[in-house]
């Protein structure tokens, strides 16, 4: 999950984790880089709109290399037209269970691909 809100982080790791997902937070997309690097999600969350790197920087990021480009990427946005690439938009306001609904469908599409 990444944003650069940590009220934000804080809400959607209470929904994520809620509902039995591990939580791995990061605060803009560079911090996310560095932890994909590290271990590769099963689903990215991330904002649009961050400092030092943003959303739409990391979803290109993301889809430039082999080992990440098939991550599925939910964007949580105001601006959908700021997510080009990722698997899924989210648009802000979200509600809860739509919020779930839609990362579990990109988790269950990911695991039918395997």
């Amino acid at each position: 999950m990444v944003d650069d809100e940590p009220d934000q982080r804080h809400i959607l790791r209470r929904i994520l984790g809620g509902a039995g997902h591990e939580v791995v937070e990061a605060g803009h997309g560079a911090a996310a880089l560095q932890d994909v690097h590290l271990s590769t999600p099963d689903l990215v969350v991330t904002d649009m709109m961050m400092p030092v790197m943003g959303g739409a920087e990391l979803i290109r990021r993301l889809r430039a290399r082999p080992a990440t480009e098939r991550i599925p990427i939910l964007a949580v946005t105001g601006d959908p037209q700021l997510a080009a690439g990722a698997d899924a938009i989210l648009p802000k306001p979200y509600q809860r269970a739509h919020l779930l609904t839609v990362a579990n469908a990109l988790l269950t599409q990911k695991a039918d691909r395997v």
